[in-house]
């Protein structure tokens, strides 16, 4: 049988991770472009929705001549760019530091270049375990315009029972930080595994409200919290690990008076029902009854790479 040879254009390597986690095929994927200082916004966009994850990262050298600077990024949903997203902040910021230094126990800090600001994400290695934490670039805040959604509405924009979005001292709430979110808490995890968008309720939810991800949490046994992110209008049907809602998430504990004077770490699961369990990291500090910082931290292990294209656009 004669076998067909194919010949690439110009191509560019490529790495994927999963991300919030230490354990592959679990966590949230993360496709990793490097040399990327070339493309176009078409092309990056189009390659973003070839890899059709949930977030795909660029990286080319930094724009600062500050040597502290690691690199210059630009994050891609497979719809639009984002000014600021967790998840491929952490699995960048590994693998960048890991490629520096492949083998020996390590803590370095890197700052990445991204859109929302400049990122400082602290990585360590310590006995083939690695981790990153970075400090949210932006604190939240509730914003101006959008109407958050009544149990009620909520209830019937995720198929639930208005009975179901309860959870003592949380209310449903808009918070941005960089990203918005509207926040939902529910009863019990078996309200958080019941819960989907549904129909024409939650487009009118979303548009209301003016935000299209929704973070729906409850508390839970295992790990402080947990959650599922939905933004089906974005591309991302649920997303297994939402680094950038859970910074946001800590807007929302400090309404519920869930967060003390101080610091208070608490651990995240989400993309549990999704067969993807990631953990999340989270870390914030309140002063005089104000969000002080806000950071978030992971793991990540790699799972593929290869080359992929340049296209033409």
């Amino acid at each position: 049988m004669m076998q067909m040879v194919v010949f690439l254009s110009e191509t560019l390597p490529f790495t994927v991770w999963d991300v919030f986690t230490d354990v592959p095929y679990s966590g949230n994927p993360l496709a990793i472009i490097e040399g990327a200082g070339a493309l176009s916004d078409a092309a990056m966009q189009a390659m973003a929705r070839q890899f059709n994850l949930s977030e795909t990262i660029f990286v080319m050298p930094p724009e600062s001549e500050d040597p502290a600077h690691t690199a210059k990024v630009r994050i891609f949903t497979p719809n639009a760019e984002l000014p600021f997203a967790g998840h491929p902040t952490v699995g960048c910021a590994i693998h960048l530091a890991l490629a520096a230094c492949p083998k020996r126990d390590f803590e370095t800090t890197l700052t990445l270049e991204e859109v929302a600001g400049d990122v400082q994400v602290t990585v360590t290695r310590r006995d083939d375990m690695v981790a990153a934490e970075f400090r949210a670039p932006v604190l939240p805040f509730t914003p101006e315009t959008g109407k958050a959604p009544d149990a009620a509405t909520a209830a019937a924009a995720l198929g639930l029972t208005p009975a179901q979005v309860a959870l003592e001292g949380h209310a449903p709430a808009l918070r941005q930080g960089g990203p918005g979110f509207i926040y939902i808490p529910v009863v019990d995890v078996d309200a958080l595994r019941a819960a989907r968008p549904t129909g024409v309720a939650w487009q009118e939810m979303c548009e209301a409200a003016g935000l299209g991800s929704v973070y729906v949490y409850t508390r839970a046994a295992v790990t402080d919290y947990a959650a599922r992110m939905f933004a089906p209008g974005e591309g991302i049907p649920e997303d297994p690990a939402t680094g950038s809602a859970s910074a946001v998430f800590a807007a929302q504990l400090l309404a519920a008076g869930a967060l003390e004077e101080g610091e208070t770490a608490l651990t995240l699961a989400q993309g549990t029902d999704m067969g993807r369990p990631s953990a999340i990291g989270l870390r914030v500090t309140v002063t005089d009854g104000a969000i002080e910082a806000i950071y978030v931290s992971g793991s990540a292990v790699p799972v593929s790479r290869g080359e992929i294209m340049r296209p033409d656009l």
